[in-house]
């Protein structure tokens, strides 16, 4: 084997790993949120933390990655949108079809919000004037 064979294969099992200085985070951050995503998948109820540590790293680069991605994509046209991420996973199909879920999810959450806060305020001013017109003829 050659010596730059040698070095390229070095080179793309580094890859994989972060490096030390290409970012610090908290360690941990996504613990018990992973271990349920584990058990969920079929893992132990306290899968090992080396197990937990692996997922979080294998995550988090997954993560950072797509957003590196999505902020490529979105430099061109000088934003960062739902769109571009949208766009990075179209060729994946469960997960795009799971993002567009969650996202009309979302969207229904946000306009269920708004029609009970608009209720909300139309009972509070109908209980107001009520009170007052109970003020009004006591006096």
């Amino acid at each position: 084997m050659n010596p730059s064979a040698v070095a390229s294969s070095k080179q793309k099992a580094g890859a994989s790993q972060p490096s030390e200085t290409s970012y610090k985070r908290k360690r941990g951050v996504f613990q018990k949120e992973l271990q349920h995503m584990m058990y969920g998948f079929g893992d132990d109820p306290n899968p090992l933390p080396e197990s937990v540590a692996l997922m979080e790293d294998i995550v988090v680069e997954y993560v950072t990655d797509l957003v590196h991605k999505a902020q490529d994509i979105g430099s061109k046209r000088g934003k960062l949108s739902v769109e571009d991420f949208l766009y990075l996973i179209r060729k994946d199909y469960p997960k795009l079809n799971r993002c567009t879920e969650l996202l009309s999810m979302n969207e229904e959450l946000k306009q269920a919000r708004k029609a009970f806060e608009t209720d909300e305020e139309k009972l509070r001013k109908a209980f107001e004037a009520d009170e007052d017109q109970k003020l009004t003829s006591t006096e």
